[in-house]
């Protein structure tokens, strides 16, 4: 019954591992409150309520709406522009709403 145990705990273990490392999780950090900010600053706080923004090894990731193909372009812009950005994956769509 303890080797149950022992092997239980091996995978839970080895599940919980991340592979960013520390140093990674606060350059990801970092990367994610620049591109938040510029994208507040440039298109306005009510318009990036829709926008959800994640960062991963330098990889950020948009998605959510936008209420026009400009926008979309522009917050993918904004979002390369951050220093320490290795790519960004834009998954952003765009609504049918006019603004």
């Amino acid at each position: 019954m303890k080797w149950l145990y022992a092997v239980l705990l091996f995978f839970l273990l080895v599940a919980c591992r991340t592979n960013v490392t520390p140093e990674q999780q606060v350059k990801d950090a970092q990367i994610l409150t620049e591109v938040k900010a510029k994208l507040a600053q440039d298109l306005g706080v009510g318009s990036i309520t829709n926008i959800s923004v994640n960062v991963t090894n330098g990889v950020v990731t948009l998605s959510g709406q936008v209420d026009s193909a400009d926008r979309k372009a522009r917050a993918a812009a904004i979002a390369k522009s951050v220093p320490n950005v290795a790519r960004v994956n834009d998954n952003l769509q765009v609504s049918g709403a006019t603004g």
